[in-house]
């Protein structure tokens, strides 16, 4: 399996922290969600570095160790959140791009394929709905409204950070411990490692402006042009945030669209369920003989 080695790349304005493997100027480009870093794609990169790709897993704005993290709420806007991929796109000089990308990542990643900002190869996406379904959904569907709750908690000034960061961060620990369905794939190493990124100082508001950005500035009024390119969605069906109903009608937005489901895996669909993640992503990403 390929090595994962750590490189800081200077885009936009920030120091990125960056996990590599592989080389060459085909790029496969891995977004993180929350409250996550680049830790989550451990066990994708040595795959795509094996398929032919340079791997890149960021730390992105306001997480990590990427720097500086600014503080305020408009600084999350989803356009500043793709300029950070365009230039991360630059900064890596590829010929082809293929994001791949879960929760907020994903979120970033549909906007970003969507109003094609650079030319994209591919797109996966993993456990978060396209916008425009999941705003149809969420006006539709009390019961999704229920497993959003946070997103509105999230809203409250100091709170949410205070909360999430008690107690050396229990709170982030059970995040990834309480929904996991296998949750063996989190020990003791890996809840301390996203529990020591919560703590850096400024880290939680910066996470938790993403969602105060996106509330405070309608992520989901604007138009959706229909995305060309050839899009995979993964999916752990026991995401306990975001029910199947989710998924129905994102054909309409995606022109070539293919859904893995995995059943019996939570919303944490690439470190909880790795195998059986990197069995589609190596199936999909292959192109067909001739």
């Amino acid at each position: 399996m390929a090595a994962i080695t750590t490189r800081t790349v200077e885009a936009n304005g920030f120091r990125f922290a960056v996990d590599e493997a592989g080389e060459g100027d085909r790029l496969a480009l891995c977004l993180h969600g929350f409250p996550e870093s680049r830790f989550s794609w451990r066990h994708q990169l040595p795959l795509l570095a094996e398929l032919g790709y340079r791997a890149w897993a960021p730390d992105l704005r306001g997480y990590g160790d990427t720097e500086p993290r600014p503080q305020d709420v408009a600084s999350y806007h989803i356009d500043r959140l793709q300029e950070d991929v365009a230039a991360l796109i630059d900064a890596s000089g590829a010929k082809e791009v293929t994001l791949v990308a879960h929760d907020w990542g994903a979120i970033v990643a549909w906007t970003f394929a969507a109003d094609r900002v650079r030319p994209l190869a591919r797109l996966v996406i993993m456990n978060v709905p396209h916008p425009a379904v999941f705003a149809r959904v969420l006006r539709d569907s009390a019961a999704q409204r229920r497993r959003s709750w946070y997103v509105a908690f999230f809203q409250i000034p100091w709170l949410p950070e205070w909360m999430l960061t008690a107690r050396k961060a229990r709170a982030v620990r059970r995040a990834f411990h309480g929904m996991a369905i296998d949750k063996g794939r989190f020990p003791d190493k890996v809840l301390d490692h996203y529990a020591a990124n919560a703590l850096k100082p400024g880290a939680m508001r910066a996470m938790i402006n993403w969602y105060r950005a996106a509330v405070r500035y309608r992520i989901q009024d604007r138009t959706w042009p229909a995305i060309e390119i050839p899009t995979l969605i993964v999916w752990g069906e026991e995401d306990s945030a975001l029910g199947l109903e989710t998924l129905e009608g994102t054909e309409g937005f995606v022109r070539h669209l293919t859904i893995r489901r995995l059943p019996n895996v939570s919303h944490w669909v690439q470190q909880e369920a790795p195998d059986e993640v990197n069995a589609i992503l190596a199936e999909w990403l292959t192109p067909a003989p001739g």
